[in-house]
């Protein structure tokens, strides 16, 4: 029985992919994006533009356009990358490290939150995060914006699964691996299709058993 999954972030890499492999497989997929691309318009989803993640307002908007339907899945997709390094910070990025907390770190709380009257017993949510929030896997330091951001939104995923369990929905928070995509200048280790597949995998594991787990793409159970 196909599944209805809203992804947000799809214009381009592991969201874009996200959406094609799991419209290949037959879910309705609802992608959205604040502008979209040729190559999600040819995809045969359900595409929704102009829903900014970090915007109350616009994720309202979102909500209303969506009353009445179900979400079996909701992967929070969407993020910011910068490096800011400790010789980066002064007064004229603090606005950087903002942004940055918006997006990645508030924007999946919010999108949830939005849209928790869709979300039914047996639902999953899938945060997108990184291992670079990790705190004790960090042996290299820097990257401060978007390390602190990563590390919020584990933060609040972990919290999101406590307060939905008695909901019956599950909450997984995953590490995407080092993907090769504009947000990493196309160095990473592992293509869109490669993380894709894994990040499906992971969600299709998921259980109110598993819930509240950090898990890298492979598998692996990553450390906090």
């Amino acid at each position: 029985m196909s599944q209805t999954v809203l992804i947000t972030g799809c214009s381009r890499g592991i969201g874009l992919a996200l959406a094609q492999q799991l419209a290949a497989r037959g879910e309705h997929v609802i992608a959205t994006c604040r502008q979209p691309s040729a190559e999600l318009d040819a995809l045969n989803v359900e595409v929704i533009d102009g829903v900014d993640v970090s915007s109350i307002e616009s994720l309202a908007k979102l909500r209303e356009k969506l009353a009445g339907r179900t979400i079996d899945w909701l992967i929070n997709n969407a993020g910011v990358a910068a490096g800011l390094g400790i010789n980066d910070i002064n007064s004229n990025t603090i606005d950087d490290f903002v942004h940055m907390y918006k997006v990645n770190s508030l924007g999946p709380l919010m999108t949830t939150q939005a849209l928790l009257d869709n979300l039914k017993q047996g639902s999953k949510v899938g945060i997108i995060t990184s291992r670079m929030g990790s705190i004790e896997d960090n042996d290299s330091g820097g990257s401060y914006a978007y390390r602190m951001s990563k590390s919020a939104v584990n933060a609040a995923g972990k919290s999101l699964s406590i307060d939905l369990k008695p909901r019956g929905i599950a909450v997984a928070i995953l590490h995407p691996g080092w993907v090769r995509t504009a947000m990493t200048g196309y160095g990473g280790l592992i293509d869109t299709d490669e993380s894709a597949a894994g990040l499906i995998a992971r969600m299709d594991e998921l259980t109110l058993e598993t819930s509240g787990g950090f898990w890298h793409t492979n598998g692996e159970r990553l450390p906090w």
